[in-house]
């Protein structure tokens, strides 16, 4: 057993990784996917749009409140010591290096091997006279009406550049006059980014057909320097709750606001003069080391449109998801009544492999369908714009049923559909409520009361996912279906707590944040650290950085505990450092789905230190802790434990798309040797139960 508080005052910060850096090294992960060979092309492009809206979504949320606590004058420090400049520093030095891979990846591979499968991405140069006129044609009926040029000169100040806008700056001069100007046009985002040529297997940008034809806009001037660029902005919301008589105005308007926000960093295409670079930097009141210049088309994210091309050949292999066995009745040849599955026990869900169209989505068809279901509660943090679930509460309030829909107004970047969405059910006659004050609600729950012979009943669905069957195809997350009397009166309580007026209660199974998330899970690691050598922990969870619940993960690995920790995105604990953190891994897994469920597992050696299995929402990060409405609750059944404690053993075994991190804080990609996937034996697994379920049914 290590004194681990002698070595904590030894390392003091040096014992957290940045958060930031953490990110950075996430994104690196994700490039290395974009870069494996073995990887199907498609696959890999997907990658590089996933990459890029990260990127984006980076610099407009952690980046921008990096340079706001520096125009503040903030002095405090990270956790790990670091300062705002310090980190602002480190974030460009290390993301410097990775765009000149991407640079190389889409130069170099991506662009010749699409080549390969007759897919061309070309640009204006390359065409030939035929494909020249065909795009002359497309430019003058369906781009040209839609430009307009913007001057820059004493009577045209600066134009306002939009968030995330890709724009081109040009230089234009008077032939006769000699007399010099900037000027500004932006690329319509309604338009397509990539241009298809007749043979619809070729395509040019849609700014290099622009830039092509600047004599259009700009008639009888001789066309300079013309550069793509792309300015991203300051675009997280700061409410004043307190002082707001009406969340969803408020939130509107700051939408609005978001528009305007400071910016924060320049993207423009490599070879740009100094003079553009200056006039640019200077217009928008940026430092030089806010541009970022790069060799390859702004914004990659508009690959999903490759992505999207029907090419099997260079595609990942298709996965159809299945049916849980115990549901097929009910869903499927409808003997069963779902409610009817769910007296008898609990359904375990573990999507994208089981289909959340036959599961979770049924579940609120067949509560708003029958007749003896008096209400239905539900949380909404993000959803799709085609919401199965949304059109059935609609149809259940319609119907009579009392239904009850909490918001949450905040859910970054989904706002807007959020509040459309608020609108929609309110006109329906739903009960829209928008949470508490100051909190995002994350809690991912419905729940539905049911009149029955002896009583109305509780049924729920509680889960690590949003309520979204588009993310529901691609990220992998668990979910339960129950009638446990005691989840079922918690979670009446939490929604009594979300709607009206109270404070969080004693809960029987549920542990909620932010009253008593962080504590419990504190008690949950110290009582496997009582046990030294005989304690096990294992977590798998988005993201890990609350400095607390890292400190206890540190003191129980010192009294000898082995800790497992899957991580798919930033993680600030420090594996594998001598007297600290010796017995703890920390390992992430990046693959064709997201990893994003949250299971938190303590005991699970032997018969003395049995498994107690939590799943939920929150991860173990400040936000969640302290800002959000989180749940975890408990996996009691013992064919579920086993199941997870599957899943989690198939995780440690996964050796294709997993990476280790070192005591430096940097992630080394594990060697194949078995060449485990834990998503493809998770697809054939459910494959196969499928199968047999037929098989048996037949």
């Amino acid at each position: 057993m290590h004194d681990s508080s002698s070595i904590v005052e030894i390392l003091g910060p040096s014992r957290f990784v940045n958060r930031e850096i953490s990110w950075v090294h996430f994104a690196e992960r994700v490039v290395e996917l974009a870069e494996d060979e073995s990887v199907p092309l498609l696959e890999r492009i997907k990658f590089l749009a996933i990459f890029s809206g990260g990127l984006d979504e980076f610099f407009q949320v952690r980046v921008a409140g990096l340079k706001d606590r520096l125009a503040a004058s903030v002095r405090s420090k990270t956790p790990d010591g670091m300062s705002t400049r310090e980190q602002l520093k480190a974030v460009r030095a290390q993301l410097v290096p990775l765009l000149e891979r991407v640079e190389r990846l889409y130069n170099q591979t991506i662009i010749p091997e699409l080549k390969g499968h007759g897919i061309e991405i070309l640009s204006w140069s390359e065409l030939d006279d035929v494909d020249k006129a065909f795009l002359i044609e497309v430019f003058e009926k369906r781009i040209f009406p839609v430009l307009t040029p913007l001057a820059v000169d004493p009577a045209h100040p600066f134009p306002y550049i939009s968030n995330l806008s890709l724009n081109l700056v040009v230089q234009v001069s008077d032939p006769i006059s000699r007399e010099s100007r900037i000027a500004r046009v932006k690329v319509p985002p309604i338009l397509p980014r990539f241009v298809a040529l007749s043979d619809n297997s070729r395509f040019v940008t849609l700014e290099s057909i622009i830039a092509a034809h600047l004599y259009r806009l700009f008639p009888e001037m001789e066309i300079g320097e013309q550069v793509a660029f792309r300015v991203t902005r300051n675009a997280d919301l700061t409410l004043e709750e307190e002082e707001a008589d009406d969340l969803l105005e408020l939130v509107e308007m700051e939408l609005r606001r978001r528009r305007f926000g400071r910016a924060v960093r320049i993207e423009i295409s490599k070879g740009a003069s100094a003079e553009i670079k200056e006039v640019m930097l200077d217009e928008l009141r940026l430092h030089p080391d806010d541009i970022y210049e790069v060799d390859f088309p702004l914004d990659l994210s508009g690959l999903w449109a490759v992505y999207d091309l029907d090419m099997p050949e260079i595609a990942a292999p298709h996965f159809s998801p299945v049916t849980p066995v115990e549901l097929a009745e009910s869903v499927i040849s409808r003997k069963v009544e779902i409610f009817e599955v769910l007296r008898d026990h609990d359904v375990l869900l573990h999507h994208p492999y089981e289909s959340f169209s036959t599961t979770v989505e049924e579940f609120i068809e067949a509560a708003a369908n029958d007749p003896e279901v008096l209400a239905i509660k539900q949380t909404l943090y993000r959803t799709s714009g085609d919401s199965r679930i949304m059109a059935n509460l609609i149809r259940a309030a319609e119907a009579g049923k009392q239904v009850a829909v909490l918001v949450e107004l905040k859910a970054r970047f989904d706002e807007q559909a959020n509040i459309s969405w608020a609108k929609r059910l309110e006109e329906a006659g739903v009960h829209v409520v928008y949470g508490l004050m100051g909190l995002k609600t994350h809690i991912k729950a419905a729940l539905v009361i049911r009149a029955e012979a002896d009583g109305s009943r509780l049924y729920c669905h509680l889960g690590t996912g949003n309520y979204n069957s588009k993310t529901a195809r691609s990220y992998e997350d668990i979910g339960l279906l129950s009638a446990d009397v005691e989840i079922g009166r918690d979670l009446l309580e939490v929604f009594n707590l979300l709607t009206g007026f109270s404070r969080p209660g004693h809960y029987a199974k549920m542990i909620l944040a932010p009253a008593f998330l962080r504590a419990r899970v504190i008690e949950l690691i110290q009582e496997q650290a009582r046990l030294g050598a005989m304690g096990r922990i294992t977590i798998k969870v988005n993201n890990l950085t609350d400095p607390a619940i890292i400190d206890a993960l540190y003191a129980a690995s010192g009294a000898g505990v082995a800790i497992d920790i899957i991580a798919r995105g930033i993680c600030c604990l420090r594996p594998q450092v001598g007297g600290l953190s010796d017995n703890i891994t920390v390992k992430s897994i990046v693959g064709r789905y997201l990893e994003h469920s949250r299971i938190f597992c303590f005991g699970g050696g032997d018969a003395q230190n049995p498994a107690r299995i939590w799943v939920g929402s929150a991860d173990l990060m400040e936000r969640n802790l302290d800002r959000r409405i989180e749940a975890i609750f408990p996996i009691t059944a013992e064919r579920d434990k086993s199941r997870i404690l599957d899943i989690l053993r198939l995780d440690m075994a996964d050796d294709t798309n997993s990476w280790l991190m070192d005591s430096s804080g940097r992630y080394l990609r594990v060697t194949p040797r078995r060449h485990l996937s834990v998503q493809r034996q998770l697809e054939e697994m459910a494959t196969e139960s499928a199968k047999i379920d037929a098989a048996l049914t037949i």
